[in-house]
């Protein structure tokens, strides 16, 4: 009831009012029934935009991190993921990729609208990066349609570190539906779901413009931040 409230009510018209969101390519949501939306992450921002401008209810797995923050911020921020039906996934172990497939094909077994980011991480620099294949073996083992997503200027409006968004217009595009079913039954097949995660993220690259870069989001943002005492103290390359 309070994800409706939220979406219909109280977050949905004021996003709506505020970023005036260019829509395209809605009618490739489908009406019913288990789909997975796969987009690109750029901003803190996408989490509410997205799902406000969809007329069915949308789950995203979410990190962990959202729902265990310190302080009264953390726990509002935690109350109000719980409330919106989004779901906790530990990123942390070796395990943690396993946990957020379970609960993926879990909506999508409730027959519902399950909302992935394959980069796995928001992108720091506003380039589009290698997907994880996570999102294959969902779409391959529920046998359910991905419908691509691009979210349009919200790096600008919100970018890493900025925790008020710019009031400015925003767009988000919506692709054709990818079918998978030629490869049932390959979901443990590496090169199988290399492949459609793959198709996916050129998908996606078609609709956002970005610069691709074909390498884990996570992976550059590290060496680049462990980079950062060698510019500023030159004499430590020796």
């Amino acid at each position: 009831m309070f994800y409706y409230v939220l979406k219909h009510v109280v977050l949905g018209p004021v996003l709506r009012l505020l970023f005036r969101p260019r829509i395209e390519g809605l009618e490739n949501i489908p009406e019913d029934g288990a789909a997975i939306v796969a987009g690109n992450h750029l901003s803190f921002s996408d989490h509410f935009l997205m799902p406000a401008i969809l007329k069915r209810r949308i789950t995203f797995l979410a990190k962990a991190e959202y729902f265990t923050g310190p302080g009264i911020k953390g726990r509002l921020t935690a109350a109000f993921f719980r409330s919106a039906g989004q779901i906790p996934v530990d990123r942390s172990g070796k395990d943690a990729g396993q946990a957020a497939i379970r609960e993926g094909l879990g909506v999508l077994g409730r027959g519902e609208l399950l909302g992935i980011y394959p980069e796995g991480t928001r992108s720091h620099d506003g380039r589009l990066y290698k997907g994880k294949v996570g999102v294959a073996v969902m779409a391959i083992t529920a046998g359910v349609p991905v419908v691509p997503c691009a979210m349009v200027g919200t790096f600008e409006i919100q970018p890493p570190g900025q925790v008020v968004p710019k009031i400015k217009r925003v767009a988000i595009r919506f692709g054709e539906p990818l079918d998978f079913s030629r490869y049932a039954g390959m979901e443990n097949q590496k090169a199988a779901i290399r492949a459609v995660t793959d198709e996916i993220m050129y998908a996606i690259l078609e609709l956002s413009g970005q610069e691709y870069v074909d390498e884990y989001a996570a992976k550059v943002k590290a060496a680049e931040q462990d980079a950062v005492p060698l510019r500023k103290f030159p004499k430590l390359r020796r």
